[in-house]
């Protein structure tokens, strides 16, 4: 009965023993034998390929950049998870709460990259987090409308040496003079949408009045030279400064004509379009760039897992007795008392299961980054997973590939034995 029951168990079991040793226990005892080789497979290298991992700087920056995602990664995810676990405690409409922060995990890897590649684009039309970014940057700084105009052919103006960027009259002006200071440059439907077709300022005593204007009409060539067009728009909204021995005497703004006046003041001094008129309008931040790729992959990890950090701590928080926080209420405790010396002590285990099986899953970490960070910068934002692809596909170094993979699976396996011993520790209790 005994050798039956045996043979039972072993029929049951060898359909998973096979498929373990041929999917997993196969593949790690040949990445370990193929680290000890050449390139080629042919030659016995020792250690070689492991002493690489520490010399070669595109798999050291992996590994910094590792170190990064273990630190912030799973300590972010967790800590939000917390946060919406305790406070969907609170709202009648929670079950929602928790069903669209749990929605991004059900997206892939792969969907999730393409979704943030888009997210992060310069352009801020296309872009969502840049729009965001410029929207709140403008409300306080405002770009400027004309960013691209500069003087035209026999043009007053000249570059202003004492001020980058800005434009200066050749010669002082006059009180009575009507001044000209036509600029090129901007299309017309780029143009504020107050600009009005441009006029000819009066002349006024004690005055100093002009026009600053786009002194080009389409097709028809750059129309009368110097002087406003019909179809020519002025310059609405642009500052004039008058400026005498290095200081600004006085200041106005175009209309929406392009016509100004100054004050006497402004009598003898040069006419200047200070550089702000100029400004290159700010098309946010480089997400993608060098400095800020790792970040903001790091982001959009947590966007995806910050809900499974969610529904286990929940899990974990049904189960917290309800009568220690009552207790600690009863005795004079506030909320973040009640949550900084019950719920989370209590919660402790839960988090501590949550942010180790984050750190595993960050260390495999390879579809986002492949998937977000552009050529230019997938070196910055290079991890071991991406490196182990790069040596073993693009580069044809499968040995040094093997030592990846082997040094991935030193790391895990620590971490691993962790998260095990303390299941099991929870099992006995």
């Amino acid at each position: 009965m005994t050798g039956t029951r045996t043979t039972v168990v072993v029929l049951f079991l060898l359909p998973a023993v096979v498929l373990l040793g041929a999917l997993v226990v196969y593949p790690i005892g040949y990445s370990v034998i193929r680290s000890l080789y050449d390139q080629s497979g042919d030659g016995f290298a020792g250690f070689d390929n492991y002493r690489a991992l520490f010399t070669d700087d595109g798999i050291r920056a992996a590994l910094k950049n590792n170190i990064i995602w273990i630190v912030f990664a799973p300590t972010v995810a967790t800590a939000l998870g917390l946060v919406f676990a305790v406070l969907t405690e609170r709202v009648r409409w929670g079950t929602a709460f928790k069903l669209i922060v749990f929605m991004p995990m059900v997206i892939s890897m792969l969907a999730a990259g393409i979704i943030f590649r888009l997210v992060y684009d310069q352009d801020p039309d296309k872009g969502v987090a840049n729009a965001i970014w410029v929207g709140v940057h403008d409300t306080f700084a405002e770009s400027s409308a004309f960013p691209k105009a500069h003087p035209g052919r026999e043009s007053p103006l000249i570059a202003d040496p004492a001020s980058k960027g800005a434009f200066l009259t050749r010669e002082p002006v006059r009180a009575g003079e009507v001044i000209s200071l036509p600029l090129v440059g901007v299309a017309p439907d780029q143009l504020p949408d107050a600009a009005a077709p441009a006029a000819t300022a009066r002349a006024e005593p004690d005055k100093v009045t002009g026009t600053v204007w786009q002194d080009f009409t389409r097709g028809k060539g750059v129309g009368t030279l110097g002087a406003p067009d019909p179809a020519e728009l002025g310059y609405a909204g642009m500052t004039i400064e008058a400026v005498e021995d290095g200081r600004v005497v006085a200041s106005t703004e175009a209309g929406d004509d392009g016509t100004f006046t100054l004050p006497k003041a402004a009598d003898g001094a040069h006419l200047r379009l200070p550089a702000d008129n100029f400004k290159e309008p700010y098309n946010g931040l480089d997400w993608l760039g060098p400095s800020l790729v790792t970040p903001a992959i790091i982001g959009s990890y947590i966007w995806m897992w910050a809900g499974f950090a969610m529904v286990l701590i929940a899990a974990g928080l049904a189960s917290v007795p309800r009568e220690l926080m009552e207790a600690a209420r009863v005795d004079g405790a506030d909320e973040w008392q009640v949550f900084r010396r019950i719920t989370v002590p209590l919660l402790a285990p839960v988090l501590a299961v949550v942010t180790v099986t984050l750190m595993i899953n960050v260390l495999k970490v390879f579809d986002l980054v492949f998937i977000i960070a552009p050529g230019s910068s997938q070196d910055d934002a290079n991890v071991l997973a991406l490196e182990l692809y790069r040596k073993g596909f693009s580069e044809d170094q499968p040995g040094i590939a093997s030592a990846i993979a082997v040094f991935l699976l030193l790391l895990v396996i620590p971490v691993m034995w962790f998260n095990v011993r303390r299941l099991r520790r929870e099992g006995r209790r």
